[in-house]
């Protein structure tokens, strides 16, 4: 019996532990989402399953890609299909830790004439953030992120202000322009849940968006969700069962990829010279349980692991000048894991 049938079995247990109904009913809302996004943008399947599962995990993406191929619009669009307030900053050079968060201004009572602070909200305080080029900005703004992702909170003239829920981020990199970047450390780089790819469209997706986006009228977007529904449906994805062998998976795939690691394959002894964390384990099994709620299942699998390796492993391994010389990129490496590992 393979592990997966191993995974339908504890999945068939496991209705007894998260009702089938709501499952399914989170499935055809996933569907849904899916067709109002699709209305605007053309393709790009793969990278919005991997938008929906960073959302119903509670995590946040990275985008890389080249400019131009919709990565705005997608946020945007999932915002209003979703009914969440959707912020934008384009990051630059002179990007102050302000402009993100927001500022104390000084105020004048015109009655009374006293002076005190007010705090004026960023465009932190929002449902969706979308960080436009988060490396073209230094590490001290870039830095102003990070409280705002791992406690959902701004803190700011000795006061703390929560953020609504639901909080994400959603950053982008281009991959071509290096000149005047501040590459993202990996401290902030291992608080991204996944990664995502974003690739060219084939030519006839690309024949149907010049269609679109040249076209008169613009597609009419039904909101299939809201706020306080979306943190249901991040709740049950805690719920969603994985069974002991689909976590030891994930964790052998994640201490694999660390050199100093007696299980580690050769091509991570010679290839990189750090791997993942425990985080990468967690944000595994999370994304691969918000996987199967949008598969319609009731329990996560060793194929929902294998599926999210790459986006949850790509940033955080770091190959050394030897990878870099031979041309040897992180997913490769992965795909070694996989094949050392089994599964």
């Amino acid at each position: 019996m393979s592990n997966d049938d191993h995974g339908s079995m504890a999945g068939e247990r496991a209705d007894e532990l998260v009702g089938k109904d709501t499952v399914e009913q989170a499935a055809r809302a996933a569907e849904q989402i899916k067709a109002e996004v699709g209305k605007k943008i053309v393709g790009q399947d793969k990278v919005i399953e991997h938008l929906l599962i960073a959302l119903l995990a509670k995590g946040h993406c990275l985008f890389v890609g080249v400019p131009g191929l919709a990565k705005t619009m997608l946020v945007e669009t999932l915002a209003k299909v979703l009914d969440l307030t959707f912020q934008r900053i384009q990051f630059t050079p002179d990007l102050m830790p302000g402009d993100i968060t927001g500022a104390e201004v000084l105020e004048e009572d015109k009655d009374t004439g006293r002076r005190r602070f007010r705090f004026l909200k960023g465009p932190v305080f929002c449902h969706l953030l979308l960080a436009d080029e988060v490396n073209r900005t230094p590490p001290k703004t870039q830095a102003a992120l990070l409280q705002s992702m791992q406690e959902y909170r701004v803190t700011a003239g000795g006061r703390t202000y929560d953020l609504p829920m639901p909080f994400h981020v959603f950053a982008t990199q281009n991959p071509i322009e290096q000149e005047g970047t501040y590459p993202l450390p990996e401290a902030q780089l291992d608080r991204f849940m996944l990664m995502i790819g974003v690739d060219y469209p084939d030519m006839e997706e690309e024949i149907e968006i010049v269609k679109r986006t040249t076209a008169a009228r613009e597609p009419e977007l039904k909101s299939v969700l809201g706020p306080e529904r979306i943190m249901e449906l991040q709740s049950l994805v805690r719920e969603i069962p994985a069974a002991e062998n689909v976590v030891r998976y994930a964790v052998e795939l994640v201490r694999a990829s660390r050199p100093g690691e007696q299980s580690a394959p050769q091509a991570v002894k010679d290839y990189l010279t750090w791997g993942a964390g425990p985080r990468a384990s967690q944000f595994l099994i999370l994304a691969a349980k918000a996987r199967a709620l949008l598969k319609g299942r009731t329990a996560a699998r060793r194929e929902d692991i294998r599926s999210l390796l790459g986006p949850v492993l790509r940033h955080r391994l770091i190959t050394n000048f030897q990878a870099e010389a031979k041309g040897i990129s992180p997913m490769d490496v992965i795909n070694r894991l996989v094949e050392s590992v089994g599964g």
